[in-house]
């Protein structure tokens, strides 16, 4: 211990000798450990730490599969829930829930609060103690005795001033009468925006044989201990067997999946965030390899210290300790440093981060991130300074002591390494570049892809009409139909209409469909879809073309012939050689007698589940034949959309003033954050991968410009004997070059073996797509020419009788 502290003073002062040495290294240290302790915070948050629940790795989802409907996973039905809890032998809790919505009218301004409708045991299955009050309890499963509410922290901080009185307080929620019973703990989060959870009850009809199609339930399971989910998955397979043949018979291939519930959370950002933690560790590698060739420029001017040591009796291994002592000195101070760039830069990353991406709030800087900065500092010392260490501890004694003699540093020994370090930066660089040049023309590519319709000054909201108010379609139409064209006549409003599921929200709502005169072979499953209500002037705010037919209009009414409009894809799938207009398809009514309605129009296809998203055929049915409480309002604007948006409010409010509005949103950034992930690893990984090069750049001009100094005397000598500027010139630059070329050629191949694992970030691009690798390589290698040229022309400049004097 006595000489480690004494390692560290001598390491300290020979550190503080050296002020420009040590903030060059310490400033390309920080960097490369800060984006390294800052994304890995990301990824301990979303990857690695366990879900805040009860044993969590006893928790998964339960879903219904449709193989041959390209739905390998959807939602359950209310009888199949039913069916696996009572068959089920391996889970010991399962639960259900769905997302809903409720209008909160006591006290204040009317107000749409997101929440769940849940299983009396949802909370126990996750493993979650109320602090104030009880949770649901089976008999209030019953309709008619689920009038109790349980709501969050935030909501009770925020809406209710914290009030330790607001248990078995009685609030309005959708124009009826809950009780509350219970405030959840602060930490609690299933959702980014579930406030309030109300008991699930079902309906006699919900559970009826014929409503086995109707799937909108989230299941979750808790395994029994020691039962994993695969067997699991055999259990499930066996029920659904017998299920089948009772319910499914039209389709062979149906059945039930199971998967670990952190598995499906984390999901789709899981690809981006490990490519974007192998980036930064790339950083970090040619942050190591920059800082290892200052350790061997700074230790040529060592050499005569480190011989006199030897002289005196210190062994090579003692050598070795105090040089890896500085290294580890420099790495401690630079992950210091590097830990304050990482508080700012989690900061930045938290905030730039898609909201949909779970677990979002835990991102911060815990003992976890501290023990993986510390661990990531050790280990960079290791790997910046062995190498340097190993050579500078084996000084040749007779010419380094010699008077007047060279020093050691033009060793071919630290030629060679120094030369392999560069090979490694520029490999590094390359294969960081041609990853973010994948990424861009990917998204470059995305942006292209033509939604359908157009954004643009579109101004969207939601709006739920509750059913103690609205019980009759009737009177659901008469106030659409009102509030549309009162919504006509705000200024600035060029069109107005409804729609029940806005495109790229993430809001859905798919069903089977049939056709009239196409049958369904046995097996096979039914056409499917994605139905929307709407109205009248819904392709007018959408800027969705008339293919053929008409759009509807005041003709469409309850009274009126069912009529509906399908997009080209599904005229074009099922009626590919006829006139679809005057064809008649079903997605409602009974099997034995389904609800035909006309098609009268054919319009454009429109992405709905984002510009990379799946390909879904779709057919939309007038607002006012088939009124929806819930709906999208949607208005075309001549300008900012969000400048009419207290004149919208206080319309609705005229016509009901508890009526609130929610989700109010421009479609332009609906659009755009329907991209955001793509977006935030193409960003980062552009960061990144700017760094590399620029690091890679100082880090050849730096060893071009030490061998230009070290080849004084030799340049001096050629130029005697007649040598030119230009071939001076040529020999350095060829010199720098010739590393450059090794490394674009590792970085290439380690580039076509490693992108493949980006294939599923990619849209309309392979992962070696050759004009990227070309275009990024001769970029790389031009930069590099770049950072030659400078020593190059350094070296003209030297004097022969100079350079001839200095031997």
């Amino acid at each position: 211990m006595e000489k480690l502290i004494q390692d560290l003073r001598y390491s300290a002062r020979m550190l503080a000798k050296k002020p420009t040495f040590t903030a060059v290294a310490l400033l390309t240290l920080a960097l490369g450990i800060g984006a390294n302790s800052a994304i890995f915070s990301v990824v301990n948050a979303v990857l690695l730490r366990p879900l805040p629940y009860k044993d969590p790795e006893r928790l998964v989802l339960l879903f219904h599969s449709y193989p041959t409907a390209n739905l390998p996973r959807a939602a359950v039905s209310p009888g199949g829930f039913v069916d696996y809890r009572e068959q089920a032998e391996s889970f010991e809790q399962l639960t259900a829930f769905q997302g809903q919505g409720m209008n909160l009218t006591d006290g204040g301004e009317p107000e749409r609060i997101q929440g769940m409708s849940v299983s009396a045991n949802f909370f126990e299955t996750l493993g979650i103690t109320l602090p104030k009050g009880r949770s649901f309890s089976p008999e209030e499963e019953k309709l008619g005795s689920n009038s109790v509410v349980i709501i969050s922290h935030g909501l009770w901080q925020r809406r209710f001033g914290s009030d330790p009185s607001i248990l078995d307080r009685t609030i309005t929620l959708n124009g009826n009468p809950y009780s509350v019973i219970g405030i959840l703990p602060p930490t609690f989060k299933v959702s980014q925006e579930a406030d309030l959870f109300t008991p699930l009850a079902f309906t006699p009809e919900q559970l009826s044989p014929a409503q086995r199609g109707w799937e909108f339930l989230n299941v979750i399971g808790r395994l029994r201990p020691g039962v994993s989910p695969a067997q699991a998955q055999a259990e499930m397979d066996a029920i659904s067997d017998r299920l089948r043949e009772q319910y499914y018979a039209s389709n062979s291939q149906w059945g039930v999946k199971v998967f670990a519930l952190q598995d499906v959370l984390v999901e789709n950002i899981r690809p981006a965030l490990i490519v974007l933690l192998l980036a930064v560790g790339s950083v970090l590698l040619i942050a190591c390899a920059n800082v290892a060739n200052l350790l061997l420029a700074r230790s040529a001017v060592r050499q005569k210290e480190i011989a006199i040591r030897a002289a005196l009796g210190a062994s090579r291994l003692r050598t070795i300790r105090q040089l890896l002592t500085e290294s580890l000195l420099l790495s401690l101070l630079g992950g210091a440093l590097g830990l304050a760039l990482a508080y700012i830069g989690v900061r930045f990353i938290a905030a730039s981060l898609p909201p949909q991406i779970p677990r979002l709030i835990e991102v911060t800087i815990d003992p976890r991130v501290l023990g993986f900065t510390l661990l990531a500092s050790v280990i960079t010392a290791v790997i910046f300074g062995l190498a340097p260490a190993l050579q500078t501890s084996k000084p040749d004694l007779g010419e380094t002591l010699k008077e007047g003699g060279r020093t050691g540093g033009s060793a071919s020994g630290h030629h060679l390494l120094r030369g392999m370090l560069v090979v490694s930066e520029v490999a590094f660089a390359l294969l960081l570049l041609i990853c973010a040049g994948l990424m861009s023309r990917s998204f470059a590519r995305l942006l292209d892809v033509d939604p359908g319709f157009n954004p643009e000054n579109v101004l969207t909201l939601q709006m739920a009409l509750p059913a103690s108010k609205y019980k009759e379609q009737a009177r659901i139409a008469a106030f659409h139909d009102e509030l549309l064209q009162k919504l006509r006549n705000v200024p600035g409003v060029q069109a107005a209409s409804v729609v029940t599921n806005l495109p790229m929200s993430g809001n859905n709502w798919s069903s089977s469909f049939v056709v009239e005169g196409l049958p369904v072979a046995q097996g096979d499953m039914s056409p499917h879809g994605d139905p929307r209500g709407i109205g009248p002037d819904y392709f007018e705010v959408m800027n969705i073309p008339l293919k053929k037919g008409r759009i509807f209009d005041e003709r469409d009414n309850l009274k009126s012939t069912p009529v509906v409009i399908v997009d080209e894809l599904l005229a074009r799938t099922y009626f590919p050689d006829q006139d679809p207009l005057g064809k008649r398809l079903s997605f409602e009514g009974e099997d034995d007698k389904p609800l035909w309605r006309e098609i009268v129009g054919v319009v454009g296809y429109i992405k709905h589940y984002g510009l990379d998203g799946k390909t879904q055929m779709h057919y939309y049915f007038p607002d006012s034949q088939r009124p929806q409480r819930t709906t999208s309002v949607v208005l075309r604007t001549g300008s900012d959309p969000m400048s009419i948006l207290p004149a919208v409010r206080a319309t609705v409010l005229s016509l009901d003033k508890d009526q609130p509005i929610a989700r109010v949103m421009a479609l332009s950034q609906i659009m755009y954050n329907s991209m955001a992930e793509k977006r935030f690893a193409m960003f980062l990984l552009n960061i990144f991968a700017g760094i590399a090069m620029i690091m890679a750049a100082v880090g050849l001009y730096g060893v071009m410009s030490y061998s230009v100094t070290q080849r004084t005397h030799e340049i001096g000598i050629r130029m005697a004997l007649g040598a030119g500027q230009g071939d001076i010139v040529r020999l350095v630059v060829g010199q720098g070059m010739l590393l450059v070329s090794i490394g674009v050629a590792i970085g290439l191949v380690s580039a076509l073996a490693l992108t493949r694992f980006m294939e599923s970030m990619l849209f309309g691009l392979s992962a070696t797509d050759p004009l990227t690798f070309a275009a990024v390589s001769l970029a790389l290698a031009v930069i590099a020419l770049g950072a030659t040229w400078v020593p190059a022309r350094k070296a003209t400049r030297v004097d022969p009788m100079i350079a001839l004097r200095y031997e």
